[in-house]
């Protein structure tokens, strides 16, 4: 019925009435009307049509109407984030009640060189239902001042219900109920510790993003119940690898590890890669708390000084980490791989594994980069020099097909042991991580490959390709810098793309350009529907070698038990699977980006406080964003600060939008994005996350030097 309701509102163009649409279905009774009704409603609720203020029906399609997620800002008006379509600005005035979080419809109301302008007509659901703010008294009445800005609403706390908070804790609390327009009433939940407490300015923005820090005692219980060690019984069935020469190779201090690895020279020529990963769906079963739990987190958040996991420690460090010289589970993907890069054969099968070494990068690049042996890895030498020739061939293999690497830096924050950052540097990228990188590929590639030729339900990592708009975009602006790079847009491919990246490697700016060309790309997903991946310039993928840390991945392994391990092939089994999989994919792409989102705040508030203690000191830095309020330098570090249009007081500047550049009425060349210039920090506060430079010109050298600033510090 719903497909016959969708057909006759497209062929009208226009809103029905229920009556009207029970006469172009040809119903005549009473039954048959009840049935309409029923539908139509459902149809509402999930938003496939849409319900007028005259109780008539219409397509979102054939309408100005959009369906989003309000995106709040500070100064009071907010975007509607709408999928696959853009966003819509939404003025305070228009926004009828909805805040920060909410999902809603919107109405298109005009369309202006900068984008889409709008208002609310309806709240759908409303996303903000708890909040971490400051506690504290306004005339002896309870408040909360929000940590996010975004959210323009004013909390009142009940006298009974504050848990006995006082002034400057930090609180989670839950809205209650609307007393009047942006006036919220809300109880305590739980309080976080005084603000200035270590550890609280990050349990914080973990706990605005909905992260739970910590397992229910339901959960816990479970986990108690699972071994701490492989049991005889658990090896049954199980191929047993551990006489072979399998190790990891890891970060200095993780201790969640869930990819161990192994090679061969064959006789014939070819290489064998064995890839073993945790086989953590064999403790995290389905219809059990532990797993509800890890589903609904989605993900670990991996923070300066904190990681907060997907699953109990008792599983993601102990029996489920691949550590040295123990007997563990896991499900293991063994590549026949030719020189020339192609796989093959893969085969992949439920094994025990007994690792023979933790390695660390470090130590791995001391070998592969310096030839030289750190001590206790000399038997392991000619087999990581192996797997090195091997790595450099996929590598290659992967480039000639249009694998693009936009060489990304990132930044690491170096905290004490109160938690406070002491150093922001570079993460370093060597040959050994970029090695481990091409071999999780490979096994990522081979098993998405095996499950998709099964024409089987399953969860792909997907990256669509990039609109022709964006690209052109991208395009006309690299031009503005006076750089040209010849492609056939039209045809956007990995290999067109590979191509402007490369002409643009040997550029000053290429951090920054290589930065702007991903973010004109579309954001990798999880999806039952395989469309390829298009960065990797990949047919089929998936995640499957970090099930300690992605749900998607455990999952992947729970399929291929059941597919290929258990051979659970029946319709009854596999029919279920589509709805499942579907929701899975959509919620772990949800906390993927909610994970992301804190990792960078955090970040943010962590270069910030750094920064608090640079005050006044001189800088070399890139501009990476010019606006019409200033610019932002980024630092080679990583830490990016904006210097005010204000603060450029030897001129006056005008934003060129084509350009990129502020230009003035003396500096006719202004500033422009891609510049090399010298700031002074004026300003940086961990509270707000933000960092402000000046120019280094003579005149704020004597204005802003560091030692004036301690000069004022000591009067």
């Amino acid at each position: 019925m719903k497909e016959q309701i969708i057909e006759i509102l497209k062929e009208s163009k226009k809103a029905l009435s229920v009556h009207e649409i029970n006469d172009f279905m040809n119903f005549t009774t009473v039954e048959e009307f009840k049935e309409l009704l029923k539908i139509l409603n459902e149809m509402e609720d999930s938003l496939e049509i849409y319900k007028t203020n005259k109780d008539n029906f219409m397509l979102f399609e054939n309408s100005h109407l959009k369906v989003g997620k309000v995106i709040g800002k500070k100064q009071g008006y907010a975007f509607v984030d709408v999928e696959n379509d853009e966003d819509i600005f939404v003025p305070q005035v228009n926004l009828n009640g909805a805040i920060h979080g909410d999902k809603v419809i919107a109405e298109v109301t005009g369309k202006t060189e900068k984008g889409f302008e709008g208002r609310i007509v309806k709240v759908v659901s409303r996303n903000l239902k708890q909040a971490v703010g400051e506690f504290y008294y306004h005339k002896k009445t309870p408040c909360v001042k929000l940590d996010d800005d975004n959210v323009n609403i004013d909390i009142v706390v009940k006298k009974d219900k504050t848990m006995g908070a006082m002034n400057g804790h930090k609180v989670l609390v839950k809205i209650t109920r609307l007393i009047k327009p942006n006036v919220y009433e809300g109880e305590i939940l739980r309080i976080l510790g005084h603000k200035n407490d270590p550890g609280v300015d990050i349990l914080s923005i973990v706990l605005k993003y909905g992260i739970s820090d910590s397992f229910s005692s339901e959960v816990m219980e479970e986990v108690e119940r699972i071994p701490s060690e492989v049991l005889e019984s658990e090896k049954e069935g199980r191929r047993d690898l551990r006489e072979e020469m399998i190790f990891t190779i890891d970060g200095d201090d993780t201790k969640d590890i869930d990819d161990a690895i192994s090679f061969k020279q064959l006789e014939n020529g070819n290489f064998e890669l064995g890839v073993h990963i945790a086989d953590v769906s064999h403790y995290v079963k389905i219809g059990t708390k532990l797993y509800e739990e890890a589903m609904n987190r989605g993900t670990s958040v991996y923070l300066a000084d904190r990681v907060i996991p997907m699953l109990p420690h008792k599983l993601s460090n102990g029996i489920c980490s691949l550590n040295p010289e123990v007997d563990r589970l896991a499900q293991s993907c063994v590549m026949e791989i030719s020189p020339s890069g192609k796989i093959l054969s893969s085969e992949i099968f439920e094994s025990i594994i007994r690792s023979k070494k933790q390695m660390t990068y470090k130590n791995v690049n001391k070998i592969l980069e310096e030839d030289s042996i750190p001590k206790g890895y000399e038997e392991f030498v000619s087999t990581l020099k192996g797997m090195q020739e091997l790595a450099t061939i996929l590598r290659k293999e992967k480039i000639s097909r249009g694998y693009i690497d936009f060489e990304i830096d990132e930044a690491k924050i170096i905290v004490n042991e109160k938690g406070e950052a002491i150093d922001v540097v570079l993460r370093e990228r060597g040959v050994g991580e970029k090695l481990i990188e091409d071999f999780m590929i490979a096994a990522n590639e081979a098993v998405a490959t095996t499950i998709y030729f099964m024409d089987l339900p399953f969860i792909y990592r997907i990256h669509g390709e990039p609109s022709e708009e964006k690209i052109r975009s991208f395009l006309s602006f690299i031009a503005t810098l006076g750089y040209k790079v010849d492609g056939k847009i039209k045809e956007i491919t990995p290999k067109e793309m590979q191509k402007i990246l490369e002409s643009l490697n040997d550029k000053k700016e290429f951090s920054m350009l290589s930065n702007l060309l991903l973010r004109s790309m579309q954001k990798a997903v999880y999806d039952t529907v395989n469309i390829g991946h298009f960065g990797l310039a990949s047919k089929y993928y998936t995640h499957f070698t970090s099930p300690i840390r992605r749900f998607p991945d455990t999952t992947v392994h729970r399929l291929l038990r059941m597919y290929l391990y258990e051979q659970k092939l029946d319709m009854d089994t596999i029919r279920p699977l589509e709805a499942e999989l579907k929701e899975i994919a959509i919620h772990s792409s949800e906390m993927e980006r909610s994970s992301v989102s804190c990792e960078r705040e955090v970040d943010d508030m962590k270069k910030a406080e750094y920064m608090e203690k640079h005050i006044g000191e001189i800088y070399t830095g890139m501009i990476n964003t010019v606006t019409s309020f200033g610019f932002f330098v980024e630092l080679p570090n990583l830490i990016e600060g904006l210097v005010s249009i204000h603060d450029l007081t030897e001129d006056h500047y005008i934003y060129d939008e084509a350009t990129q550049s502020l230009r003035g009425i003396k500096n006719k060349r202004g500033y422009r994005l891609g510049d090399t210039i010298e700031v002074i920090v004026k300003r940086a506060s961990k509270e707000e996350k933000i960092v402000d430079f000046v120019v280094a010109t003579e005149a704020n050298k004597k204005l802003y030097s560091k030692n004036k600033v301690q000069d004022e510090k000591r009067q």
